[in-house]
Protein backbone atom coordinates (compact mmCIF):
# COMPACT_ATOMS: atom_id res chain seq x y z
CA UNK A 1 0.00 0.00 0.00
CA UNK A 2 0.90 3.53 -1.14
CA UNK A 3 0.35 6.72 1.19
CA UNK A 4 0.88 9.94 -0.33
CA UNK A 5 4.17 11.36 0.71
CA UNK A 6 3.43 14.59 2.62
CA UNK A 7 4.79 16.76 5.09
CA UNK A 8 1.49 16.45 6.91
CA UNK A 9 2.73 13.02 8.29
CA UNK A 10 5.20 14.28 10.83
CA UNK A 11 1.87 15.95 12.31
CA UNK A 12 0.37 12.91 12.57
CA UNK A 13 3.12 11.11 14.05
CA UNK A 14 4.51 13.59 16.37
CA UNK A 15 0.35 14.25 17.53
CA UNK A 16 0.01 10.46 18.13
CA UNK A 17 3.97 9.49 19.85
CA UNK A 18 4.71 12.87 21.56
CA UNK A 19 1.51 14.93 22.47
CA UNK A 20 2.66 16.43 25.74
CA UNK A 21 6.17 17.34 24.74
CA UNK A 22 6.69 21.04 24.48
CA UNK A 23 5.96 22.09 20.92
CA UNK A 24 6.20 26.26 20.55
CA UNK A 25 8.27 29.23 22.55
CA UNK A 26 6.55 32.43 21.71
CA UNK A 27 7.60 34.97 24.49
CA UNK A 28 5.50 33.53 27.45
CA UNK A 29 3.49 31.13 25.17
CA UNK A 30 4.27 27.71 25.87
CA UNK A 31 2.77 25.37 23.66
CA UNK A 32 2.31 21.11 23.83
CA UNK A 33 1.81 19.65 20.40
CA UNK A 34 -1.33 18.76 21.36
CA UNK A 35 -2.36 22.18 22.07
CA UNK A 36 -0.39 23.41 19.23
CA UNK A 37 -2.28 20.78 17.08
CA UNK A 38 -5.47 22.13 17.98
CA UNK A 39 -5.16 25.50 17.51
CA UNK A 40 -4.36 24.37 13.83
CA UNK A 41 -7.40 22.16 13.53
CA UNK A 42 -9.38 25.09 14.67
CA UNK A 43 -7.76 27.45 12.28
CA UNK A 44 -8.44 24.87 9.39
CA UNK A 45 -11.98 24.66 10.30
CA UNK A 46 -11.85 28.46 10.08
CA UNK A 47 -10.79 28.82 6.38
CA UNK A 48 -12.97 25.74 5.03
CA UNK A 49 -15.97 28.16 6.70
CA UNK A 50 -14.39 31.31 4.87
CA UNK A 51 -14.95 29.21 1.81
CA UNK A 52 -11.02 27.51 1.16
CA UNK A 53 -11.12 25.01 -0.76
CA UNK A 54 -8.96 22.38 -1.70
CA UNK A 55 -6.28 24.18 -4.53
CA UNK A 56 -7.23 27.74 -3.04
CA UNK A 57 -4.54 29.79 -1.77
CA UNK A 58 -3.95 32.28 1.30
CA UNK A 59 -1.12 34.06 1.63
CA UNK A 60 0.44 35.07 4.98
CA UNK A 61 2.86 38.23 5.80
CA UNK A 62 4.18 37.66 9.18
CA UNK A 63 7.46 37.42 11.44
CA UNK A 64 8.18 34.59 13.32
CA UNK A 65 5.33 34.21 15.65
CA UNK A 66 3.45 31.13 16.24
CA UNK A 67 0.65 32.19 14.14
CA UNK A 68 2.67 32.10 10.98
CA UNK A 69 4.53 28.70 12.31
CA UNK A 70 0.67 27.49 12.40
CA UNK A 71 -0.08 28.30 9.03
CA UNK A 72 2.04 25.50 7.14
CA UNK A 73 -0.04 23.01 8.84
CA UNK A 74 -3.81 24.80 9.28
CA UNK A 75 -3.90 25.73 5.36
CA UNK A 76 -1.93 22.47 3.69
CA UNK A 77 -3.98 19.85 5.93
CA UNK A 78 -7.76 21.54 3.85
CA UNK A 79 -5.75 20.76 0.81
CA UNK A 80 -4.77 24.95 0.01
CA UNK A 81 -1.90 26.20 -0.85
CA UNK A 82 0.08 28.31 1.37
CA UNK A 83 1.49 31.63 0.32
CA UNK A 84 4.08 33.25 3.05
CA UNK A 85 5.17 36.50 2.11
CA UNK A 86 8.38 38.07 2.42
CA UNK A 87 7.15 40.83 5.21
CA UNK A 88 10.44 42.98 4.22
CA UNK A 89 9.26 43.91 1.49
CA UNK A 90 6.96 46.98 0.02
CA UNK A 91 3.60 47.33 -0.18
CA UNK A 92 3.56 47.01 -3.84
CA UNK A 93 5.40 43.77 -3.93
CA UNK A 94 2.59 42.74 -1.61
CA UNK A 95 0.19 44.00 -4.02
CA UNK A 96 1.57 41.90 -7.00
CA UNK A 97 2.45 38.63 -5.30
CA UNK A 98 -1.13 38.61 -3.74
CA UNK A 99 -2.23 39.36 -7.24
CA UNK A 100 -0.29 36.73 -9.13
CA UNK A 101 -1.12 33.73 -6.60
CA UNK A 102 -4.46 34.49 -6.55
CA UNK A 103 -4.73 34.40 -2.73
CA UNK A 104 -8.59 34.60 -1.42
CA UNK A 105 -7.28 35.19 2.22
CA UNK A 106 -4.65 37.65 3.75
CA UNK A 107 -3.44 37.07 7.14
CA UNK A 108 -1.17 40.01 8.41
CA UNK A 109 0.00 40.95 11.84
CA UNK A 110 0.19 44.24 13.38
CA UNK A 111 2.69 45.90 11.45
CA UNK A 112 1.63 44.95 8.33
CA UNK A 113 -2.24 45.70 8.47
CA UNK A 114 -1.95 49.34 7.30
CA UNK A 115 0.12 48.63 4.45
CA UNK A 116 -2.33 45.90 3.16
CA UNK A 117 -5.23 48.25 3.74
CA UNK A 118 -3.36 50.92 1.10
CA UNK A 119 -3.20 47.70 -1.58
CA UNK A 120 -7.02 46.61 -1.16
CA UNK A 121 -8.25 48.26 -4.43
CA UNK A 122 -5.14 45.99 -5.81
CA UNK A 123 -5.94 42.64 -4.73
CA UNK A 124 -9.76 41.70 -5.26
CA UNK A 125 -9.44 38.16 -5.29
CA UNK A 126 -9.08 38.43 -1.81
CA UNK A 127 -12.47 38.08 0.60
CA UNK A 128 -11.45 37.45 3.64
CA UNK A 129 -8.59 39.80 5.52
CA UNK A 130 -7.26 38.38 9.31
CA UNK A 131 -5.15 40.26 11.82
CA UNK A 132 -3.06 37.54 13.21
CA UNK A 133 -2.06 40.10 15.93
CA UNK A 134 -3.43 43.90 16.52
CA UNK A 135 -6.92 45.22 15.29
CA UNK A 136 -7.80 47.60 12.44
CA UNK A 137 -11.24 47.78 11.07
CA UNK A 138 -11.92 45.47 8.34
CA UNK A 139 -9.62 42.97 10.22
CA UNK A 140 -11.27 39.41 11.60
CA UNK A 141 -9.46 38.87 14.87
CA UNK A 142 -7.67 35.68 14.34
CA UNK A 143 -7.18 34.63 18.27
CA UNK A 144 -10.91 35.13 18.43
CA UNK A 145 -11.84 33.44 15.49
CA UNK A 146 -10.00 30.63 16.09
CA UNK A 147 -11.11 30.03 19.71
CA UNK A 148 -14.85 30.49 18.75
CA UNK A 149 -13.93 27.20 15.52
CA UNK A 150 -14.18 23.50 16.82
CA UNK A 151 -11.68 21.34 15.67
CA UNK A 152 -13.24 19.22 13.16
CA UNK A 153 -12.30 19.97 9.82
CA UNK A 154 -12.75 18.13 6.92
CA UNK A 155 -9.86 16.45 5.73
CA UNK A 156 -9.77 15.96 2.11
CA UNK A 157 -7.54 13.28 -0.18
CA UNK A 158 -4.23 14.79 -0.49
CA UNK A 159 -1.77 13.70 -3.39
CA UNK A 160 2.23 14.01 -2.82
CA UNK A 161 1.94 15.86 -6.17
CA UNK A 162 -0.04 18.49 -4.82
CA UNK A 163 0.86 21.98 -4.53
CA UNK A 164 2.21 22.94 -0.75
CA UNK A 165 3.49 26.22 -1.20
CA UNK A 166 4.22 28.90 -3.36
CA UNK A 167 7.19 30.72 -2.32
CA UNK A 168 8.06 33.80 -4.09
CA UNK A 169 11.56 34.68 -4.84
CA UNK A 170 13.08 38.39 -3.98
CA UNK A 171 12.82 39.40 -7.35
CA UNK A 172 16.47 41.78 -7.40
CA UNK A 173 16.16 42.73 -11.14
CA UNK A 174 12.74 41.60 -12.03
CA UNK A 175 9.12 40.44 -10.63
CA UNK A 176 9.30 38.10 -8.22
CA UNK A 177 8.90 34.39 -9.89
CA UNK A 178 6.15 32.05 -7.85
CA UNK A 179 8.19 28.67 -6.88
CA UNK A 180 5.66 25.99 -6.83
CA UNK A 181 6.81 23.47 -4.41
CA UNK A 182 4.71 20.48 -3.68
CA UNK A 183 3.51 17.72 -0.43
CA UNK A 184 6.58 15.12 -1.87
CA UNK A 185 9.12 17.90 -2.48
CA UNK A 186 9.06 19.24 1.20
CA UNK A 187 8.85 15.65 2.79
CA UNK A 188 11.95 14.47 1.23
CA UNK A 189 13.40 17.83 1.92
CA UNK A 190 12.76 17.42 5.61
CA UNK A 191 13.54 13.42 5.46
CA UNK A 192 17.10 14.46 4.00
CA UNK A 193 17.84 17.48 6.36
CA UNK A 194 17.01 14.85 8.94
CA UNK A 195 19.55 11.86 7.98
CA UNK A 196 21.98 14.29 7.36
CA UNK A 197 21.81 17.00 10.43
CA UNK A 198 19.81 14.62 13.20
CA UNK A 199 17.79 16.71 15.40
CA UNK A 200 16.02 14.46 17.61
CA UNK A 201 13.54 14.71 21.00
CA UNK A 202 15.01 17.41 23.51
CA UNK A 203 16.79 19.51 21.14
CA UNK A 204 15.20 22.94 20.92
CA UNK A 205 15.50 24.88 17.83
CA UNK A 206 15.51 28.97 17.19
CA UNK A 207 13.68 30.70 14.96
CA UNK A 208 16.79 32.90 13.56
CA UNK A 209 15.92 32.14 10.51
CA UNK A 210 12.69 33.78 8.59
CA UNK A 211 9.96 31.52 8.16
CA UNK A 212 9.19 32.27 5.07
CA UNK A 213 12.23 32.21 2.96
CA UNK A 214 11.56 28.57 1.44
CA UNK A 215 9.65 27.33 4.15
CA UNK A 216 12.02 28.20 6.88
CA UNK A 217 14.13 25.98 4.80
CA UNK A 218 11.42 23.23 5.67
CA UNK A 219 12.62 23.47 9.51
CA UNK A 220 8.52 24.48 10.13
CA UNK A 221 8.20 20.64 9.23
CA UNK A 222 11.69 19.33 10.30
CA UNK A 223 11.56 19.83 13.63
CA UNK A 224 8.03 19.05 14.59
CA UNK A 225 8.98 15.54 12.62
CA UNK A 226 11.75 15.41 15.05
CA UNK A 227 9.59 15.90 18.13
CA UNK A 228 11.80 19.32 18.77
CA UNK A 229 10.86 22.34 20.65
CA UNK A 230 10.29 25.97 18.17
CA UNK A 231 11.31 28.85 19.63
CA UNK A 232 10.05 31.46 18.23
CA UNK A 233 11.92 34.57 17.45
CA UNK A 234 10.37 37.50 15.51
CA UNK A 235 13.88 39.24 14.92
CA UNK A 236 17.10 38.19 15.13
CA UNK A 237 18.91 40.44 17.15
CA UNK A 238 21.94 39.09 18.40
CA UNK A 239 21.30 40.14 22.14
CA UNK A 240 17.97 38.46 21.35
CA UNK A 241 19.46 35.57 19.99
CA UNK A 242 22.07 34.99 22.51
CA UNK A 243 19.59 35.81 25.59
CA UNK A 244 17.38 32.90 24.06
CA UNK A 245 20.03 30.26 23.65
CA UNK A 246 21.07 30.66 27.16
CA UNK A 247 17.37 30.82 29.07
CA UNK A 248 15.66 28.40 26.95
CA UNK A 249 18.96 26.12 26.00
CA UNK A 250 18.56 26.41 22.42
CA UNK A 251 20.77 23.69 20.66
CA UNK A 252 20.07 24.19 16.88
CA UNK A 253 19.47 27.05 15.14
CA UNK A 254 20.11 28.32 11.27
CA UNK A 255 20.96 31.49 9.38
CA UNK A 256 22.48 32.96 6.34
CA UNK A 257 26.26 34.19 6.79
CA UNK A 258 25.08 37.98 6.92
CA UNK A 259 23.28 36.90 10.66
CA UNK A 260 26.32 34.94 11.48
CA UNK A 261 28.38 37.29 11.07
CA UNK A 262 26.31 39.51 13.05
CA UNK A 263 27.04 37.02 15.86
CA UNK A 264 30.56 36.13 15.47
CA UNK A 265 31.47 40.25 15.90
CA UNK A 266 28.76 41.09 18.68
CA UNK A 267 30.68 42.47 21.41
CA UNK A 268 31.44 40.65 24.96
CA UNK A 269 28.61 42.81 26.50
CA UNK A 270 25.93 41.67 24.00
CA UNK A 271 27.42 38.11 23.88
CA UNK A 272 27.24 37.57 27.67
CA UNK A 273 27.78 33.91 28.88
CA UNK A 274 27.75 31.62 25.66
CA UNK A 275 26.73 28.26 25.82
CA UNK A 276 29.53 25.78 23.81
CA UNK A 277 27.66 23.13 21.57
CA UNK A 278 24.69 24.50 19.83
CA UNK A 279 24.60 23.54 16.06
CA UNK A 280 24.25 25.90 13.31
CA UNK A 281 23.13 25.19 9.83
CA UNK A 282 24.21 28.36 7.29
CA UNK A 283 22.98 28.65 3.56
CA UNK A 284 21.94 31.33 1.26
CA UNK A 285 25.53 32.33 0.50
CA UNK A 286 28.97 30.54 1.03
CA UNK A 287 30.21 31.13 4.41
CA UNK A 288 33.59 32.56 4.83
CA UNK A 289 35.99 30.30 6.73
CA UNK A 290 37.23 32.78 8.57
CA UNK A 291 33.25 32.98 10.16
CA UNK A 292 33.40 29.92 10.79
CA UNK A 293 36.86 29.19 12.40
CA UNK A 294 35.55 31.85 14.47
CA UNK A 295 32.07 30.39 16.14
CA UNK A 296 33.57 27.20 16.39
CA UNK A 297 36.46 28.62 17.85
CA UNK A 298 35.29 31.24 20.19
CA UNK A 299 31.92 30.22 20.76
CA UNK A 300 32.36 26.59 20.62
CA UNK A 301 29.99 25.96 17.92
CA UNK A 302 29.27 23.43 15.31
CA UNK A 303 28.82 25.14 11.47
CA UNK A 304 27.27 22.63 8.92
CA UNK A 305 26.83 24.72 5.35
CA UNK A 306 24.35 23.50 3.18
CA UNK A 307 23.03 24.67 -0.31
CA UNK A 308 20.36 24.70 -2.73
CA UNK A 309 17.61 27.40 -3.51
CA UNK A 310 14.02 27.96 -2.92
CA UNK A 311 13.69 26.31 -6.31
CA UNK A 312 15.16 22.81 -4.74
CA UNK A 313 12.76 23.14 -1.72
CA UNK A 314 15.51 24.21 -0.74
CA UNK A 315 18.63 21.75 0.22
CA UNK A 316 20.29 19.96 -2.53
CA UNK A 317 23.99 19.42 -0.78
CA UNK A 318 25.28 18.98 2.69
CA UNK A 319 28.82 19.35 3.86
CA UNK A 320 29.15 16.31 4.95
CA UNK A 321 32.35 16.14 8.08
CA UNK A 322 34.15 13.08 7.29
CA UNK A 323 36.31 11.58 9.67
CA UNK A 324 39.48 12.44 8.06
CA UNK A 325 38.56 16.22 8.60
CA UNK A 326 38.42 15.85 12.18
CA UNK A 327 42.32 15.61 12.09
CA UNK A 328 42.63 18.21 10.47
CA UNK A 329 44.28 22.08 12.32
CA UNK A 330 41.34 24.32 12.54
CA UNK A 331 42.01 26.57 9.69
CA UNK A 332 42.28 23.86 7.11
CA UNK A 333 39.06 22.36 8.80
CA UNK A 334 37.29 25.55 8.55
CA UNK A 335 38.23 25.92 4.38
CA UNK A 336 36.88 22.15 3.93
CA UNK A 337 33.28 23.44 6.14
CA UNK A 338 33.04 26.54 3.70
CA UNK A 339 32.84 24.06 0.83
CA UNK A 340 29.11 23.53 -1.05
CA UNK A 341 29.33 19.76 -0.16
CA UNK A 342 27.64 16.96 -1.62
CA UNK A 343 24.37 15.60 -2.54
CA UNK A 344 21.41 15.03 -0.05
CA UNK A 345 20.73 11.15 0.03
CA UNK A 346 17.48 12.27 -1.42
CA UNK A 347 17.93 15.36 -3.00
CA UNK A 348 19.13 13.99 -6.27
CA UNK A 349 21.64 14.14 -8.36
CA UNK A 350 24.18 17.48 -9.05
CA UNK A 351 26.70 17.97 -11.47
CA UNK A 352 29.08 21.03 -12.46
CA UNK A 353 28.71 21.30 -15.95
CA UNK A 354 30.30 23.52 -18.83
CA UNK A 355 28.52 26.23 -20.26
CA UNK A 356 28.74 25.69 -23.52
CA UNK A 357 29.31 21.97 -24.08
CA UNK A 358 27.03 20.70 -21.10
CA UNK A 359 29.70 18.33 -20.13
CA UNK A 360 30.43 17.45 -16.75
CA UNK A 361 33.70 19.45 -15.64
CA UNK A 362 36.89 17.52 -14.57
CA UNK A 363 37.18 17.12 -10.31
CA UNK A 364 40.20 19.06 -10.36
CA UNK A 365 38.81 21.72 -8.15
CA UNK A 366 40.05 24.30 -10.60
CA UNK A 367 37.58 24.00 -13.79
CA UNK A 368 34.25 26.36 -13.22
CA UNK A 369 31.29 24.99 -14.36
CA UNK A 370 27.38 25.41 -13.70
CA UNK A 371 25.85 23.35 -10.85
CA UNK A 372 22.62 21.68 -12.83
CA UNK A 373 20.36 19.75 -10.58
CA UNK A 374 17.89 16.96 -11.02
CA UNK A 375 15.67 14.37 -8.85
CA UNK A 376 12.74 14.93 -6.08
CA UNK A 377 13.29 18.29 -5.15
CA UNK A 378 13.17 20.46 -7.52
CA UNK A 379 10.42 22.21 -8.18
CA UNK A 380 6.57 21.75 -10.12
CA UNK A 381 7.53 24.95 -11.74
CA UNK A 382 7.14 28.63 -11.34
CA UNK A 383 3.50 29.61 -10.87
CA UNK A 384 1.69 31.02 -13.81
CA UNK A 385 5.36 31.44 -15.48
CA UNK A 386 5.60 28.53 -18.48
CA UNK A 387 8.71 31.03 -19.83
CA UNK A 388 10.56 31.44 -16.74
CA UNK A 389 9.86 27.48 -16.00
CA UNK A 390 11.10 26.43 -19.56
CA UNK A 391 13.75 29.15 -18.89
CA UNK A 392 15.37 26.93 -16.00
CA UNK A 393 14.42 24.03 -16.49
CA UNK A 394 16.43 22.49 -19.73
CA UNK A 395 16.56 18.89 -20.95
CA UNK A 396 15.69 17.70 -17.92
CA UNK A 397 17.64 19.48 -15.55
CA UNK A 398 16.89 22.86 -13.37
CA UNK A 399 19.91 25.12 -13.99
CA UNK A 400 21.34 27.18 -10.42
CA UNK A 401 23.01 29.66 -12.29
CA UNK A 402 25.53 28.60 -9.29
CA UNK A 403 28.94 28.55 -10.82
CA UNK A 404 31.29 25.44 -8.61
CA UNK A 405 33.98 23.54 -8.83
CA UNK A 406 34.40 20.04 -7.88
CA UNK A 407 37.26 19.05 -5.90
CA UNK A 408 38.66 15.30 -6.39
CA UNK A 409 36.89 13.84 -2.92
CA UNK A 410 33.91 15.05 -5.05
CA UNK A 411 32.88 17.71 -2.73
CA UNK A 412 31.52 20.71 -4.86
CA UNK A 413 32.55 24.46 -4.10
CA UNK A 414 30.81 27.60 -5.15
CA UNK A 415 32.60 30.22 -6.35
CA UNK A 416 30.02 32.72 -7.60
CA UNK A 417 27.19 33.24 -9.30
CA UNK A 418 27.62 33.23 -13.15
CA UNK A 419 27.11 36.68 -13.52
CA UNK A 420 29.33 37.85 -11.04
CA UNK A 421 32.50 36.05 -12.06
CA UNK A 422 35.12 38.61 -12.78
CA UNK A 423 36.82 38.02 -16.24
CA UNK A 424 40.53 39.80 -15.49
CA UNK A 425 42.86 39.87 -18.73
CA UNK A 426 40.87 36.67 -19.60
CA UNK A 427 41.65 35.05 -16.19
CA UNK A 428 37.84 33.68 -14.29
CA UNK A 429 38.12 35.67 -10.46
CA UNK A 430 36.04 34.02 -7.78
CA UNK A 431 34.49 36.84 -5.94
CA UNK A 432 33.81 34.55 -3.15
CA UNK A 433 37.40 33.93 -2.79
CA UNK A 434 38.55 36.64 -2.68
CA UNK A 435 36.11 38.21 -0.37
CA UNK A 436 36.88 35.20 2.20
CA UNK A 437 40.34 36.55 2.11
CA UNK A 438 39.66 40.14 3.46
CA UNK A 439 37.62 38.67 5.88
CA UNK A 440 40.60 37.35 7.46
CA UNK A 441 41.34 40.36 8.38
CA UNK A 442 41.16 42.20 11.63
CA UNK A 443 39.28 44.99 10.77
CA UNK A 444 37.45 43.90 8.54
CA UNK A 445 33.59 42.96 9.27
CA UNK A 446 31.42 42.50 5.51
CA UNK A 447 32.91 42.58 2.33
CA UNK A 448 31.54 42.21 -1.45
CA UNK A 449 33.40 42.31 -4.35
CA UNK A 450 32.71 42.92 -8.26
CA UNK A 451 33.89 43.06 -11.12
CA UNK A 452 33.86 46.73 -12.53
CA UNK A 453 35.58 48.08 -16.13
CA UNK A 454 38.85 48.60 -16.35
CA UNK A 455 40.57 50.12 -19.39
CA UNK A 456 43.64 47.46 -20.20
CA UNK A 457 42.10 44.01 -18.27
CA UNK A 458 38.38 44.56 -19.49
CA UNK A 459 37.55 44.15 -16.25
CA UNK A 460 38.88 43.92 -12.71
CA UNK A 461 37.61 43.81 -9.08
CA UNK A 462 36.46 46.17 -6.54
CA UNK A 463 36.07 45.68 -2.99
CA UNK A 464 33.30 47.28 -0.56
CA UNK A 465 34.52 46.98 2.81
CA UNK A 466 32.29 47.26 6.09
CA UNK A 467 34.85 47.84 9.11
CA UNK A 468 34.20 46.49 12.66
CA UNK A 469 33.15 49.20 14.78
CA UNK A 470 36.40 51.36 16.00
CA UNK A 471 38.38 49.69 13.94
CA UNK A 472 40.68 51.07 10.82
CA UNK A 473 42.29 49.89 7.88
CA UNK A 474 43.79 51.97 4.74
CA UNK A 475 43.26 50.60 1.09
CA UNK A 476 46.93 50.45 0.92
CA UNK A 477 47.18 47.79 4.27
CA UNK A 478 44.19 45.81 2.78
CA UNK A 479 45.72 45.75 -0.80
CA UNK A 480 48.99 44.25 0.57
CA UNK A 481 47.21 41.71 3.36
CA UNK A 482 45.29 40.38 0.08
CA UNK A 483 48.69 40.22 -2.08
CA UNK A 484 50.44 38.16 0.85
CA UNK A 485 47.44 35.43 0.06
CA UNK A 486 46.02 35.99 -3.60
CA UNK A 487 47.59 35.76 -7.02
CA UNK A 488 48.19 39.24 -7.95
CA UNK A 489 45.94 39.46 -10.74
CA UNK A 490 42.88 38.70 -7.79
CA UNK A 491 43.56 41.59 -5.55
CA UNK A 492 41.53 44.03 -6.35
CA UNK A 493 41.96 47.25 -7.99
CA UNK A 494 39.84 49.65 -5.81
CA UNK A 495 38.83 49.99 -2.37
CA UNK A 496 35.75 51.56 -1.39
CA UNK A 497 34.61 51.89 2.66
CA UNK A 498 31.10 51.69 3.19
CA UNK A 499 29.27 51.78 6.38
CA UNK A 500 26.43 49.13 5.34
CA UNK A 501 25.94 47.06 2.29
CA UNK A 502 23.35 46.90 -0.15
CA UNK A 503 20.95 43.87 0.58
CA UNK A 504 17.43 41.90 -0.43
CA UNK A 505 14.97 41.14 2.25
CA UNK A 506 16.42 37.26 3.00
CA UNK A 507 19.96 39.31 3.79
CA UNK A 508 21.72 38.46 0.20
CA UNK A 509 24.04 41.26 -1.49
CA UNK A 510 23.26 43.12 -3.83
CA UNK A 511 26.16 43.40 -6.12
CA UNK A 512 24.37 44.93 -9.06
CA UNK A 513 23.77 47.57 -6.97
CA UNK A 514 27.50 48.26 -6.35
CA UNK A 515 28.16 47.77 -9.87
CA UNK A 516 26.21 50.79 -10.24
CA UNK A 517 27.99 52.66 -8.75
CA UNK A 518 31.04 51.88 -10.99
CA UNK A 519 31.53 55.76 -12.61
CA UNK A 520 32.64 56.95 -8.93
CA UNK A 521 34.62 54.32 -8.24
CA UNK A 522 36.87 54.46 -11.22
CA UNK A 523 36.90 58.22 -11.08
CA UNK A 524 38.67 57.81 -7.26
Amino acid sequence: METPLTPLEFMRRTRRLHPQREAVVDGNLRLTYEQFFDRCDRWSTALQRFGVRQGDRVAYIAPNVHQQLESFYAVPQIGAVLVPVNYRLTADDFAYIIDHSGATVVCATEDYLESVDGIRDRIGNVKQFVGLTGSRPGWLDYEATLKAESPDLIHPDISEGDLLTINYTSGTTARPKGVMITHRNAYLNVVGTLLHLRLGIGDRYLWTLPMFHANGWTFVWTVTAAASTHICLPKPDPAAVFRLIREEHVTWLCAAPTVLIGLANAPADVRGEVPRGVRVVTAGAPPAAATIERLEGELGWEVTQVYGLTETSPFITVCDPLPEHALMPAAERATIKARTGVELITSGELRVVDTETGEEVPHDGNTIGEIVVRGNVVLKGYYRDPEATAKAIRDGWFHTGDAAVVHPDGYAEIRDRLKDVIISGGENISSIEVEGCLLRHPAVQEVAVVGLPHERWGEAPCAFIVLKPGQTATEEELREFARAKLAHFKVPQWFNFVEELPKTATGKIQKFVLRGRAPAIVRQ
